[in-house]
């Protein structure tokens, strides 16, 4: 019993693994407004203290 529950749980994470590295590749094709980069420039001014 305890050993099919290791399985499952050895194949949920091995799936879960293979579906994160399909989304990687494939989620470009699929939905390229999420993996685009920012469209506008982003500045913040910051102070540098002199020593």
């Amino acid at each position: 019993m305890l050993w099919r529950l290791i399985k499952l749980l050895l194949l949920l994470v091995i799936l879960s693994g293979l579906a994160l590295v399909a989304y990687a590749y494939v989620g470009p094709l699929l939905f390229p407004s999420d993996f685009a980069a920012p469209s506008e420039p982003v500045s913040q001014p910051i102070t540098l203290e002199v020593n």
